[in-house]
């Protein structure tokens, strides 16, 4: 598992990083802004039916809820009519699982880039580069020549707890959107609504703890799938 890791995740991103490191003006800041842009951009199929799957089980809400009410009392003919009513209408509930295990994964391999880097003295290893992209031997570790992106940044993970709440938000506001007002929250609703307040909180305690460069990560990736979110929601439309 760890070689798989280290093949296809992690030596991947440590050129794509270095690369756009050397192309883009020695910018530690600019090649991971670059190289997060170039992750989502891989990915934008795999998080579009992530986010179309969940505002389609938004508009699906009231139909479920009345196949709850119906079946309150009899549990197993609730998920029995429940899944029959996704499959029927060609919705996976657990869509949205695998791109944050993608996001998972691609987080902990750009931390340990970033430790890595600074833990070496910010030398580049040699060992890990591909034969056509070029060693710049050390790596300067500002982000705009004044944000230092290897020690924690509290501008940058207050920025990426506010794009992650604007993010829940929005899906939040599509959500009350198919509801009517005199609907009950279900379980799910309740803590869609608490994880958009405790999400931002999370964001914003483990930026202060690790390198700004984590925080900028988190902050483009959010600031891309929120304005893909907009995108695919006024398309809908």
């Amino acid at each position: 598992m760890s070689f798989i890791f280290n093949s296809f995740v992690y030596q991947p991103l440590y050129n794509i990083l270095i690369f756009f490191y050397n192309i883009l003006g020695n910018d530690f800041g600019v090649a991971i802004i670059a190289t997060t842009l170039v992750l989502k951009a891989v990915f934008i199929p795999l998080s579009k039916k992530q986010i179309e799957s969940q505002k389609k089980l938004q508009e699906l809400q009231p139909e479920l809820k009345k196949i709850q009410e119906k079946n309150k009392n009899n549990k197993e003919k609730q998920t029995k009519e429940t899944l029959e009513f996704y499959k029927k209408n060609k919705v996976n509930p657990f869509s949205g699982c695998l791109p944050l295990i993608f996001q998972l994964v691609f987080l902990i391999a750009i931390y340990r880039i970033i430790m890595k880097i600074s833990g070496s003295n910010f030398q580049v290893e040699a060992g890990l580069l591909y034969p056509f992209i070029t060693n710049p031997g050390s790596i300067k570790s500002f982000f705009l020549g004044f944000l230092d992106m290897a020690k924690p940044n509290y501008y940058l993970a207050f920025l990426a707890a506010i794009a992650q709440y604007w993010q829940a938000r929005s899906m939040m506001i599509g959500q009350k959107n198919t509801l009517n007002k005199t609907d009950k929250k279900d379980f799910s609703q309740a803590m869609s609504q608490q994880m958009m307040y405790l999400g931002p909180v999370l964001t914003f305690f483990f930026g202060m703890q690790f390198a700004a460069g984590l925080a900028l990560y988190w902050l483009t990736s959010t600031l891309f799938s929120v304005f893909q979110q907009e995108y695919i929601f006024k398309k809908s439309k």
